[in-house]
């Protein structure tokens, strides 16, 4: 079964833990489509591109991001400042640098992702201190909603404080909501909360019906 207007097969009848489907198509109506039904793809170690929708899901909830404290004082340093969409590639490259040995990020997914960027899709929020690029995240937008593909740092905190901008951004242009792929114990820490599959899917049909625009905002914000 198939879900309702997708070109994929139903994400409520998905594995957990596993990909629901296998393929190389990365043209940006199949990633659209993929988005808009809860579906994401995740190339695997031989490149193989797995398409998951993993249950639970993790969602941060847009007014219960979790800021430590020490985290507040590093946003009223203003040691850092933040932009949104003026480095997208930058960004995606900072993302892409390998970890452990190995990234999923591979060049296939970068050209996708620019694809989406250039159809007003994919979004980046970028964190500097003085000219260096020192953090971001990036993500892909469907109606109000965002979802989180990666984020990277470059300096203490970095990438937390594109996390907040990303929220305060969201809000202010009308998102409903924010979801994070897999829950982790680091996501958890930040107020991500698991949602069991079902659920999500509910809230995301909801979400991507919104009639909002991600938009570059007033314009850079300091953090």
């Amino acid at each position: 079964m198939r879900a309702i207007g997708s070109r994929f097969p139903d994400p409520r009848r998905a594995p957990r833990d596993a990909p629901m489907a296998v393929g190389d198509d990365l043209r940006t109506p199949t990633l659209l489509d993929a988005y808009a039904h809860g579906i994401f793809p995740w190339p695997g170690p031989d490149g193989t591109v797995g398409w998951w929708s993993p249950d639970p899901r993790a969602v941060i909830p847009l007014d219960g991001l979790r800021v430590s404290r020490s985290l507040r004082r590093r946003l009223r340093s203003e040691v850092y400042r933040t932009t949104v969409d003026t480095a997208f590639d930058a960004v995606v490259r900072g993302c892409a640098q390998p970890r452990d040995g190995g990234t999923w990020i591979v060049p296939a997914m970068v050209a996708a992702y620019r694809r989406l960027h250039a159809a007003g899709a994919a979004h980046s929020v970028e964190v500097w201190a003085g000219n260096e690029l020192v953090g971001g995240l990036f993500g892909i937008t469907v109606g109000g909603a965002f979802t989180g593909e990666s984020m990277f740092s470059r300096r203490s905190d970095a990438s937390k404080v594109a996390l907040v901008a990303l929220v305060a951004h969201l809000r202010t242009c009308g998102f409903t909501l924010l979801d994070a792929q897999l829950p982790t114990p680091h996501l958890a820490s930040l107020g991500a909360v698991a949602v069991p599959r079902d659920a999500f899917l509910d809230r995301l049909a909801t979400a991507v019906r919104r009639d909002v625009t991600f938009g570059a905002g007033p314009g850079s914000t300091s953090a």
